[in-house]
């Protein structure tokens, strides 16, 4: 805990313009938001098997001297125990109401990236199985696909999503995007003047969200329906990356339709 921040600090995540989907790229980008908001730097390396590098087997991780832990939450707590966090100016009940809205995001959100990626047939077959197995050759392509497009339906009939239409799907990411519209009014961050891990969370998804080009714009429709989630956005975008691009975590560079500040 007493140890600095290593300046070869390390995010890893899978390649950014031909391999990364929706919801890894959303929650490597909410992990890229919480770091610069701690001010601690990281460098953003791609790589096409940082699935199965990860200890969770999920992206994105980092990589601090001799620790790598994956995952926001994890991440969050490793970073707190070496003395920053973004969270220590709220009292009990704020820290519980922000928990139960990154626990809202991450229910509706994720869970509806996810649905989209591998549930919606059209978009399976010409997004997700093309990147997803981009870098690998045929046949270990297709298989790689399908066997993380079966543990992700798994997943989705076990909550209860199986059965869901994508109507249904994106009516439940219009009610978490009316949720945190009123939660946010105003205010320059969910909790006032100051981030916490909540808006790097809810950045990293809706800022992907609005800049991906998926099938139809739908989703990111339902987003934009919201003025002030949008700016929240922008605002983000502009404190904390314009300027600090570095690597593949370029955000001007990602793989996407266009930028907010355009």
């Amino acid at each position: 805990a007493t140890e600095p921040w290593p300046e070869n600090a390390a995010l890893y995540q899978q390649l950014k313009e031909e391999q990364i989907l929706l919801s890894d790229n959303a929650s490597s980008l909410a992990v890229q938001a919480f770091l610069q908001m701690c001010n601690l730097p990281i460098r953003v390396i791609c790589r096409a098997n940082a699935e199965y590098m990860s200890p969770s087997g999920k992206v994105p991780f980092i990589h601090v001297g001799n620790q790598v832990v994956s995952e926001l939450g994890p991440i969050v707590q490793f970073v707190k125990a070496k003395g920053h966090s973004l969270s220590d100016g709220l009292d009990e009940v704020q820290k519980a109401e922000m928990k139960a809205y990154m626990e809202l995001v991450n229910n509706m959100l994720l869970t509806a990236e996810l649905y989209l990626q591998w549930c919606d047939d059209v978009t399976v077959e010409e997004i997700t199985h093309p990147r997803y197995g981009s870098p690998y050759p045929w046949p270990l392509n297709r298989i790689l696909s399908y066997q993380k497009q079966w543990e992700v339906r798994r997943k989705m009939k076990a909550i209860g999503w199986a059965g869901k239409t994508l109507e249904q799907v994106l009516e439940d990411v219009d009610q978490c995007c009316h949720a945190l519209s009123q939660r946010l009014g105003t205010q320059p961050y969910f909790f006032n003047k100051q981030p916490t891990e909540l808006d790097a969370l809810v950045f990293g998804h809706l800022f992907t969200i609005l800049t991906t080009q998926l099938i139809t714009d739908e989703l990111s429709e339902k987003v934009k329906n919201y003025s002030n989630l949008t700016a929240f956005c922008r605002r983000i975008e502009q404190q904390y990356f314009e300027g600090h691009e570095k690597d593949c975590s370029t955000v001007a560079a990602r793989s996407s339709k266009r930028s907010l500040l355009r």
